[in-house]
């Protein structure tokens, strides 16, 4: 399976998940979440844009977009996109993010490190 379909399908299983957790969970933990898997969300789109990229660039993508839209919320999202991309800013968001970004680089490594081609290195153990 190619990266580009792996990352599709992480990306249906990310939202899965965060319907899932705000479905069944609540409080702190379903925001949190909710962040974290934002940003896992986004490494995967990003994956399947550019499947060659490796994980820590895609990751890092990942994160520098979430960082910018949530420091966008300071000077206000549009009210049509704030369904997508929220409206209050909350520095405790910047925080999971990373923890975002961090599991969307494991999975992503996960699967480069599986799939690459014969003859190209492999990243390191």
């Amino acid at each position: 399976m190619s990266r580009r379909w792996w990352a599709f399908g992480a990306a249906g299983v990310t939202v899965a998940a965060g319907l899932g957790v705000r479905s069944w969970t609540g409080g702190d933990f379903a925001k949190y979440a909710g962040d974290a898997l934002y940003t896992v969300l986004a490494c995967a789109v990003v994956v399947m844009v550019a499947p060659r990229l490796r994980p820590a660039v895609a990751a890092g993508v990942a994160l520098g977009f979430s960082w910018a839209v949530e420091l966008l919320q300071i000077a206000g999202i549009p009210t049509v996109l704030q369904p997508l991309f929220g409206s209050t800013f909350n520095a405790p968001d910047l925080f999971w993010y990373v923890v975002g970004a961090a599991l969307g680089w494991l999975l992503a490594r996960a699967r480069w490190r599986h799939s690459a081609p014969p003859g190209l290195c492999r990243a390191p153990h």
